[in-house]
C-alpha cells in the first residue's frame, strides 16, 4: 500500500511538472512580448535565470546533505549529495551555455571574465571536480568523504555568486527592468524548469539508493552468510546460499527397503 501511494504521488508530480513545463514553453514563446532592444534573443533569459537559480539551490542541497553524511556516516545522505551534485552540474552547464548565447546577442562576445560569470564558472568547476573525484574512488565511504569536502568548499562560492554584481564592477546586469508580464513568465519558467530538475534529482537519489542496496545484497551472497539478508531468505526458500568455491551439498539418497520374495 505504501509503495502504491508513493507511485501515485510521483505520478501526480510528473503530471504537474509536465503541465508546468508546457505552460513555460507557451509563456516564453507566445505570451511574453519581444524586448525592444534585444528582440527575440531576450527570451533566452527565461531559461537562463531558471537554471541559474536551480544550480545555486542544488549547491546548497549538496552541501547540506554532505554535512549530514559527515555527521552520521550514513550513505543515504551521500546519495542525496551526489544526486544534487550531478543535477547541479547539469544546471550550471546550462547556465553557462545560455549565458554565452545571451552575451553574444547583448555584448557581441561569447565570454568575458565578468565577476558574475567567473564565480558561476567556479561553481561549475567545483561540481565537475566533485563528480570526477567520486568516479575515481571505488570505496563508497571514501568517495563520500572526498565529495563532502568539496561540497562544503562550494558553500564559499555561493555568496560570491549572489553578491558579485554588488561587490565588483562588471557588465552583468544585477536586476534588469522587466514588464509585469515578463516577470510573470520568468516566475513560471523558474517553477516549471525547477520542478523538472527536482524530479531528476529525486529519481537519481532513489536510483543510487537501490544500486547501493543491490551491491550490499551481492556482497552478502558472496560472503555466504546464510543467517542474514538475502541469504537468509534464500535459505528459507530451500535455496542454498554458499560462498564461491564451496562444493555443492551432496544429494540425499532415499533408502529403499528390499522387496522380499513371496
Amino acid at each position: 500500500m505504501e509503495n502504491r501511494d508513493r507511485s501515485i504521488g510521483l505520478s501526480g508530480l510528473h503530471a504537474l511538472a509536465g503541465a508546468l513545463a508546457a505552460a513555460t514553453v507557451v509563456g516564453i514563446f507566445v505570451v511574453a512580448p519581444a524586448e525592444k532592444t534585444m528582440g527575440e534573443a531576450q527570451r533566452i533569459v527565461y531559461v537562463h535565470v531558471a537554471v541559474a537559480w536551480f544550480s545555486l539551490a542544488a549547491c546548497l542541497g549538496m552541501s547540506a546533505t554532505a554535512i549530514g553524511y559527515l555527521a552520521t556516516r550514513n550513505l543515504a545522505w551521500d546519495h542525496g549529495s551526489r544526486a544534487a551534485a550531478e543535477v547541479g552540474w547539469l544546471a550550471a552547464s546550462l547556465t553557462l551555455v545560455t549565458g554565452s548565447l545571451w552575451a553574444r546577442a547583448a555584448w557581441n562576445t561569447w565570454w568575458t571574465w565578468d565577476p558574475r560569470l567567473t564565480t558561476v564558472f567556479l561553481l561549475w568547476a567545483i561540481y565537475a571536480g566533485c563528480l570526477l573525484v567520486r568516479s575515481g574512488v571505488d570505496e563508497p565511504h571514501r568517495a563520500a568523504r572526498l565529495g563532502a569536502v568539496l561540497a562544503v568548499v562550494a558553500l564559499v562560492d555561493l555568496p560570491m555568486v549572489f553578491l558579485a554584481t554588488r561587490w565588483f564592477r562588471g557588465i552583468h546586469p544585477a536586476a534588469p527592468a522587466m514588464a509585469p508580464v515578463m516577470r510573470a513568465v520568468l516566475a513560471l519558467s523558474v517553477c516549471g524548469l525547477g520542478m523538472v530538475l527536482v524530479l531528476l534529482l529525486v529519481h537519481r537519489q532513489a536510483q543510487l539508493g537501490l544500486a547501493h542496496r543491490l551491491e550490499s545484497l551481492e556482497l552478502e551472497i558472496d560472503d555466504g552468510d546464510a543467517g542474514c539478508g538475502l541469504c537468509g531468505r534464500l535459505a528459507g526458500s530451500r535455496l542454498v546460499c554458499r560462498a564461491s568455491g564451496d562444493a555443492p551439498p551432496p544429494a540425499r539418497a532415499e533408502a529403499r527397503s528390499p522387496r522380499g520374495d513371496g
